[in-house]
């Protein structure tokens, strides 16, 4: 199989793995994203979660979101996907800067996640993951939260 060229990929960026879907469609996988049959870029630091169900032959992406806000999901059945997967683990693995759970009450808890493109010195974005059951909004779980953030910040010279 050639190398296909999705349409959304930029300038002189090149696939390095990808996989069909079942309808015949390509996912691949660039230095910088995930490139999806619909036309989606999408930065690996901005991949949440992604989970492989061998089973199924179903990859499951999910992107990273705003607390309260829905999260954008996508379902893919593929074919033959292993470069894909171990191309998506490394660079998803490789834009976490900073990862820290942080004990808020009982064992409940928050995730402290800062990353960045992999390989680039740009900004690191920031991302609260909550357990269920915690609210954001209660001054008591943000205080802890927050301070948390701002050590985590400070431990990588922000």
């Amino acid at each position: 199989m050639r190398r296909p060229r999705p349409a959304s990929l930029e300038r002189g960026e090149r696939l390095l793995a990808w996989a069909e879907t079942d309808a015949g469609e390509v996912v691949g996988g660039s230095r910088d994203a995930l490139h999806l049959p619909d036309g989606t870029r999408l930065p690996w630091e901005q991949v949440a979660t992604a989970d492989w169900d061998v089973d199924e032959g179903r990859l499951h992406v999910v992107e990273a979101g705003t607390f309260g806000e829905a999260l954008i999901e996508h379902v893919l059945v593929l074919g033959e996907p292993d470069r894909l997967l171990s191309l998506l683990r490394e660079r998803v693995t490789a834009s976490i800067v900073v990862q820290r759970h942080v004990s808020v009450r009982d064992r409940l808890g928050a995730r402290v996640i800062g990353r960045r493109a992999p390989g680039r010195a740009g900004p690191i974005a920031w991302f609260v993951d909550y357990d269920a059951g915690l609210d954001p909004t209660d001054p008591g779980v943000s205080s802890v939260v927050d301070a948390a953030l701002a050590a985590a910040r400070a431990d990588v010279g922000e």
